[in-house]
């Protein structure tokens, strides 16, 4: 026989309780007046989802029947009504029928284990699990106890359904367990997520609750010390800003990079003293101030004093200085960086970088050196934008605030071991940085302003020609050719004795070495075109002596048969293949 079935929202009753029911829907209302009409017996089943149940599928096949105890009509044409559940089915061809559910249904075997000892402490278990939640308020835990004391086992699973909340599938698999005992388990386990649940939850508030205290109490701090620090007359960050302001009208920059700045520091003061963003913004500021905008090395050029310089500090090597000169001559007469770029090509040890610092020297600016082996991304030179994070300027911008001027001599060293990759082609940029016509306006991705490049002279070295055509094309390339020995001889002793006597603390007076014993170094203890090798080994039989004469410089003749005996340990490996030092007497 089929029995009507009224669809409710949130409402799954267990059998052997009273239940009232509301209903104020057409639906609902026929319903009910059908049912008591004809059997007195109503099915409640669960809804699925919220809104009008029309189909069968809108509704839980397992449901509670029960028994229409009374019915009240409302003034409004509402009905509230008392139920008496009775048993637990399972629905069977649920049907609409003139707009209302009707199924056949098949009972579902519910065993009563509520009196045994297992249901009964489960019961208390899940009862005491529930007064230890930490979300469970006082006025909760009074209502749980009021429930063990004087509810039977029906109406405390029902009641902590709904006190906790458990969704709608859950409780319909309790409704349709066997026993009391399998329903426990069930709700046990609901529980013991919840409270896993709101443990976490709990944490996370704790956790959000004391940053925002730290960070009211920080704000309230800084406050109160801005506030006695005003009383005091001694308001620092009030004193910042106006400096920084000050700093900002006050310096040299162009228009449009003082109007940048100015936009900046009002986006900074609009922040909040905490802002992370704040801070960045003040560092830009700082960068752009610290450039050197008008500040430049401006001394007379003489060039009698830069021939003087060149010859002081390198031997030999005339036709290279004297179109150094030419260069330097050129500048002298039109005030400006005229003429090529010009790149020093040579073996290492001829003395590239040392001319670069010399040709500072004699112009009397500043000298920065920029090593670009293994350079492969295009932000050494151009810098980062503010956007990244640790970001910062390129080496031309970083070089120029180091110098303090706008016109010191960079050295771009090692210009042919450049590379590129995925990150960028660092050559363009380089070859707008020595292009005269572009590097006017040179744009470092940090900074965001043009900055004129076109004082700075810039030198570059290499070893070797394995450079683009474009980048050749920028350049004037002097090679720089290998020292004869008697080259090396002579810069032996205007340059690397004295060098290598500074370097291991000798008197260079003690030191006698004439010019065949420096041949003898060359020709049997190096191989190359510069005077690297022959420093060291210089150095090498300094530091031997030194250890010979018990750390005293004594006054010693190096001939060639005495270098061979300094230098055979060092040579044999009697050094480092033996514990402590092989001293030969």
């Amino acid at each position: 026989m089929k029995e009507y079935v009224l669809p409710v929202h949130d409402l799954i009753v267990h059998p052997g309780l009273t239940v009232p029911v509301y209903v104020d829907t057409p639906e609902s209302v026929k319903t009910i007046e059908a049912a008591t009409a004809q059997t007195q017996r109503i099915i409640l089943a669960a809804q699925k989802s919220w809104g009008r149940a029309d189909k069968s599928d809108d509704i839980f096949d397992t449901a509670t029947l029960g028994e229409i105890a009374q019915v009240l009509h409302m003034p409004d044409g509402a009905i509230h009504a008392v139920i008496r559940t009775t048993n637990v089915v399972k629905l069977v061809n649920p049907a609409i029928q003139d707009g209302l559910f009707l199924s056949e249904y098949e009972l579902l075997e519910q065993l009563d284990d509520s009196e045994f000892e297992q249901t009964i402490a489960l019961r208390n278990k899940i009862a005491e699990n529930l007064q230890r939640m930490p979300n469970i308020r006082k006025t909760k835990i009074e209502k749980i106890n009021n429930i063990i004391e004087n509810y039977p086992m029906p109406a405390f699973v029902d009641s902590i359904v709904q006190m906790m909340d458990i969704d709608t599938e859950t409780a319909i698999k309790m409704l349709s367990a066997k026993t009391w005992r399998e329903k426990l388990i069930m709700l046990m386990e609901q529980i013991a997520l919840m409270g896993e649940t709101a443990k976490i939850e709990d944490s996370i508030n704790r956790r959000v609750q004391q940053q925002m205290e730290n960070g009211r109490r920080d704000a309230i701090l800084q406050e109160k010390l801005r506030a006695i620090q005003h009383e005091m007359g001694e308001d620092d960050e009030e004193n910042d800003s106006i400096s920084m302001r000050n700093k900002i009208e006050k310096s040299a920059m162009p228009i449009d990079v003082k109007e940048k700045a100015m936009s900046e520091f009002k986006r900074m003061r609009a922040m909040s003293p905490m802002s992370q963003e704040g801070g960045l913004i003040k560092n830009y500021l700082d960068e752009l101030l610290s450039m050197p905008w008008n500040k430049s090395d401006n001394p007379d050029i003489d060039l009698i004093a830069a021939r003087a310089v060149l010859d002081s500090e390198h031997s030999g090597m005339q036709p290279i200085k004297e179109r150094i000169l030419e260069h330097i001559a050129v500048m002298k007469k039109t005030g400006k960086n005229s003429g090529s770029i010009l790149c020093f090509v040579g073996a290492p040890g001829v003395g590239k970088t040392s001319l670069c610092k010399s040709i500072a020297n004699a112009l009397g600016r500043k000298y920065q050196r920029i090593s670009l082996g293994g350079i492969t991304d295009e932000a050494h030179f151009r810098g980062h934008r503010k956007t990244y994070i640790g970001a910062q300027t390129g080496r031309i911008m970083d070089a120029l605030k180091r110098s303090k001027s706008n016109n010191p001599v960079i050295v771009l060293d090692e210009i042919d071991k450049m590379g590129h990759d995925w990150r960028g082609d660092p050559e363009s940029a380089l070859l707008e940085i020595l292009d005269p016509e572009q590097n006017k306006s040179f744009r470092d991705h940090y900074l965001e302003v043009d900055f004129d490049l076109s004082n700075v002279l810039f030198i570059a070295t290499a070893n070797s020609l394995n450079m683009s055509n474009a980048l050749k094309d920028r350049m004037e390339i002097i090679e720089i050719p290998g020292y004869t020995d008697d080259e090396k001889v002579q810069i032996a002793h205007e340059h690397l004795i004295k060098r290598s006597a500074h370097d291991t603390g000798w008197n260079e007076q003690n030191i006698h070495i004439d010019d065949d014993a420096i041949k003898h170094i060359i020709r049997n203890y190096t191989s190359e075109q510069g005077v690297r090798e022959l420093q060291r080994n210089l150095t090498a039989l300094l530091r031997r002596q030194l250890l010979k004469n018990n750390g005293e410089d004594l006054s010693t003749d190096f001939t060639p048969f005495y270098i061979d005996e300094l230098l055979a340990v060092r040579k044999t490996g009697g050094i480092t293949n033996k514990i402590g030092f092989g001293i030969r007497n």
